[in-house]
Formats: structure tokens, sequence, C-alpha cells
């Protein structure tokens, strides 16, 4: 959770950014967020710059304009404004800025796939991908590398995806490469999926079954989830025959667990006391 003064420094740049993007289209958000989050990878690989832009014996004028003289001409105007006014906030620490670059990168990607009427598709495929890459140990291994260039593993990805999935999604897994909020990629891609829910107004529940539920076991069990978390839920079902029967949801930090493997495990500790 972002510190207060973070928070504040945060809230004028995003603002900033939405004030200057009301015509833009969804093709014009992607390329801003593009270039937001070329300058968050900047930051990623330089500790003195990150250190310049949130010097607080600089003046916020100060460190605006040294952001501004880095970038000219190599970014469009709306991205420079936008990071202009992150900079010439106040951060707790030089990696806060880091993570404040990343989150306005990925709000604007969110915002242009909402714009283009592709959220809902862009939530779903973020989770699919999370599975099929926790599903496959090799390329799991892959693009959890931290040796390997996050450029290689981009275009691993965007070979994978291509003509798949929405560019919003690609722009989203390419910002988990990279290790969004300092997180490692599986972490990564839980919070990135957790974003896109919330754009839409959303609370994420993961579900896990023996079996695939059907349309209406789905919708009852999103209706009571619902009622509880007084907001919608979005469902994200993985399917794992090893847990027998019955099923566990989690909300957040909410857990309940109602699988028949779960049972059996306590029926076994409490024949061994």
């Amino acid at each position: 959770m972002m510190a207060t003064v973070n928070r504040e420094s945060y809230a004028a740049a995003a603002e900033k950014l939405t004030a200057d993007t009301r015509t833009a289209t969804a093709a014009q958000l992607a390329t801003t967020a593009d270039e937001i989050l070329s300058v968050a990878g900047l930051l990623r690989g330089e500790l003195r710059l990150r250190r310049a832009l949130t010097d607080p014996s600089r003046g916020g004028d100060d460190r605006a304009e040294l952001l501004r003289s880095l970038v000219a001409g190599k970014l469009g105007t709306v991205a420079v404004d936008a990071l202009a006014t992150l900079v010439s906030g106040r951060f707790s620490r030089p990696s806060e800025l880091l993570d404040a670059t990343e989150r306005l990168g990925v709000d604007t990607i969110l915002t242009s796939a909402d714009k283009a009427g592709k959220l809902a598709e862009v939530e779903d495929e973020l989770f699919r991908f999370g599975q099929v890459v926790s599903g496959t140990a090799e390329l799991a291994v892959t693009l959890s590398d931290p040796g390997a260039p996050v450029d290689r593993r981009v275009k691993l990805i965007q070979g994978l995806l291509e003509g798949k999935a929405q560019a919003a999604t690609i722009q989203l897994v390419a910002v988990a490469l990279a290790g969004f909020g300092g997180r490692n990629f599986e972490s990564s891609m839980t919070r990135l999926v957790e974003l896109t829910a919330a754009k839409r107004d959303r609370e994420v529940a993961y579900v896990t079954v023996a079996r695939l539920l059907d349309d209406a076991e789905e919708q009852r069990l999103a209706a009571k989830l619902s009622d509880i978390y007084g907001r919608q839920v979005s469902l994200k079902v993985d399917v794992k025959p090893s847990i027998l029967g019955g099923l566990s949801v989690r909300v957040g930090s909410d857990l309940y667990d109602g699988t028949i493997l779960r049972r059996l495990n306590e029926a076994r500790q409490a024949f061994a006391k």
C-alpha cells in the first residue's frame, strides 16, 4: 500500500493524465502507456536517477525539469506532463517512484482496454495465461528466470500470445515479466488480474473445484459471494481433481476450504492423535 505522500503524488499525476486524455482513443492511450512504462524501465535500471528524481532537497519544479530534459523529444507531451507531475510530488523512498510509474502505466493500459470495451476479456486472458504458465514447468522457469533479459522473455510471450490475446493483455504480461511492484512473475500476474477486476468494480474470487462448474452453479456461487462482499464478484475457477470434491474459495485474505481433501486430512490428523 502506498504511503500517504506517495498516494497524493500519484493521484496528482493520474488526475493530470485523465484530464489530458479525455478525448484520446484506445490506441492513443495504449501508446501513452508504453511511453510511461519505458520510463519505468529506465528507472528500474538507474538507482541514481531514482534518487535524483525523489531528492527532497530539490524542489518539485526542479525534479520535473530534470525529468523533462531526460525524455525531451522521445515521448509524447501527454506522457511527459503526467510523469513531470509525478516526480514533482514527494516519495518516501526512491523505489516508490518506480512503483508509482509502473502503476500509472498499468492504469493507462486498463483505461485503454476499458475504452475499447475489452476489459473483461483482458481480465480473463490474464488469469488463463497465468494458469497455463503455472501448469507448464518449463515455461514457468523460463518466464521467471531473473537471469534472462526481460526483452527476450517479452519476445517469447509476444510469440505465444500474438493474435490470440488482446494487445492490452500482452502489454500487461510484459509488465509482469519486469516484476510489477517488485513482485515475482506469478504474484505480478495475480495483482494485475485483481487490478483489472477492480477497474470493473469487481472483487476477485479464486475458486478451486474437482470438476468444472456449470453455468448455473457459477451464477449461484457468484451471487452468494456478491451478497457477502457487497459488490460484484469475478470468479476465477481452477479445476484440480486432486481435491476429490467440494470446493475452496479465496477472496483477498479470506479463505473457505470445503474440499473433501481437507476433510480427509483433518480426519487423518485426528486419528493420529
